[in-house]
């Protein structure tokens, strides 16, 4: 990350917001200098928790093999399994009761105080729907001082570059940023080039293919009231959601995966970015250092390094940002292939920084539970499945399985009802049910998702680079928002 674009307030260290404890800003562990100093244009040494990421996969995944290996022969192995699904299970009730935070709109009348907001927008080879992006975020429910509109082209090969350049003359707040070849870093790369010159006290990031109501800013900003929530994460909705099986799934993976969020914020745990729909303080970007130009999923890397620098991060479940879901399993399998490396590999890469002090105890508490159900469980799936059949008995880890889906479809079918609650939608509970248990079936595929990216990230390196997804374009019959 490029030294010169720290600022001076963001190299000071700041007063714990929930503690007394004075805490240095996380860039200075993440980028060290020489000994020597910085002259000119040099850049800082890179985290040294980046590199030996398939030495540390191949430890981890040679620990969780071997160890489910030794749960089958040991007498107690069963036990400790059953006690572990039932701390999950504890957990998971205790996200169930917790009531959410609740948030007001913000007052239109006093428009003195509001806060100046920047929207980025990393665009490649996006021609099918850039258009309508800049038309709605140009034309968006604030006043027009108060907000500016960043596009950036990270060397597109359609007529996206033509096309920003026609839209920035039509639009007098757009403003269109080019990369060419020599441009490296990705979207992370793509973003921190546009914060350069970027205004905003607050940034909100979208992707090419998002849509959102007018009033979205007026909705999520009073959240920023609270000077420890360093970014917001609004629900991602399937805009073509009712076109085949894969989208249908998708549609009820985001409002799982939002429920979850709101409940894991509402007992002190981790809230997530998903990249699409984020909007974050742009004081907690510079001590954080910006955006990983050394990952493949920014918005996850992002998502821990604000919690390490002891911000909250708030997810709701209203307003939305709509987006297209991929239509194919092939497609899907690689999207998701890439979000679950992306997200197993933040933990390989801040072990040392999440093992410390920088993280309360209800954060690391609700960070090790669904460290170890998302990731380490469909690992440990594949020795435990291997093992039972050549000793002819049930998987030992088969309690913890069993209470992982069910929790999983216990949180969707809740996260249905308050989606259609909040929307003022009336649907049958044998409905929501039904749905619930069709999106249980598809969320299957995480398990194997899973369980072969760990395996991969442990024998064949990953080449950085930005693979987007393809985005073809919502047409008004295939748009919904649920």
């Amino acid at each position: 990350m490029p030294a010169n674009f720290q600022s001076d307030t963001a190299t000071q260290p700041t007063q714990d917001r929930k503690t007394s404890r004075t805490w240095e800003p996380l860039h200075t562990l993440l980028f060290e200098c020489n000994g020597e100093g910085l002259e000119g244009d040099e850049m800082p040494l890179s985290y040294r928790g980046y590199t030996g990421r398939r030495r540390k996969a191949a430890l981890v995944l040679t620990l969780v093999w071997g160890g489910t290996i030794a749960l089958h022969l040991l007498s107690w192995g069963t036990w400790l399994v059953l006690g572990l699904a039932g701390l999950f299970g504890l957990h998971a009730i205790r996200l169930i009761l917790r009531k959410p935070h609740s948030h007001s709109p913000a007052s239109r009348e006093d428009r003195s105080e509001l806060p100046y907001v920047s929207f980025l927008v990393a665009a490649k080879n996006e021609e099918a729907v850039i258009e309508s992006l800049v038309e709605m975020l140009c034309t968006i429910d604030y006043p027009e001082d108060r907000y500016e509109v960043w596009t950036i082209d990270d060397n597109s090969s359609d007529s996206t570059p033509e096309l920003l350049d026609r839209l920035a003359v039509q639009y007098d707040r757009l403003r269109v940023l080019h990369r060419d070849e020599t441009a490296s870093g990705g979207k992370s790369g793509a973003l921190n080039e546009a914060l350069k010159l970027a205004e905003g006290d607050i940034v909100a990031v979208f992707d090419a293919d998002a849509q959102v109501s007018p009033d979205l800013l007026w909705q999520v900003l009073p959240l920023f009231d609270r000077a420890d929530v360093g970014a917001v994460q609004v629900r991602k909705a399937i805009a073509n959601a009712t076109e085949n099986f894969w989208t249908q799934g998708q549609a009820v993976e985001m409002i799982l995966d939002a429920y979850v969020q709101e409940q894991r914020v509402a007992v002190g745990g981790i809230g997530e970015l998903r990249g699409n729909g984020q909007l974050i303080r742009r004081t907690a970007l510079e001590r954080c250092g910006y955006f990983n130009e050394e990952t493949i999923t920014d918005d996850l890397d992002i998502t821990l390094r604000l919690h390490l620098d002891r911000w909250d991060i708030e997810c709701v479940t209203m307003p939305t940002v709509r987006e297209e879901g991929v239509t194919q399993p092939v497609a899907l399998w690689h999207q998701r292939s890439r979000w679950a490396e992306g997200g197993y590999q933040r933990y390989l890469d801040y072990w040392r920084l999440l093992f410390g002090g920088r993280l309360s105890l209800s954060k690391r508490l609700d960070l090790l539970v669904f460290l170890f159900v998302q990731y380490l469980l469909p690992t440990a799936a594949v020795p435990d499945l291997i093992v039972s059949i050549v000793r002819l008995r049930l998987p030992i880890l088969s309690p913890l399985t069993t209470l992982t889906i069910g929790a999983s479809m216990v949180w969707m079918f809740l996260g249905l009802r308050r989606v259609h609650r909040l929307a003022g939608k009336h649907q049958p509970l044998w409905l929501i049910l039904l749905q619930s248990i069709r999106g249980t079936f598809y969320m299957m595929h995480w398990l194997v998702v899973m369980a072969s990216t760990t395996a991969r990230l442990a024998v064949r390196p990953k080449r950085l680079k930005w693979v987007k997804t393809l985005h073809r374009g919502a047409t008004p019959e295939r748009r919904v928002a649920l």
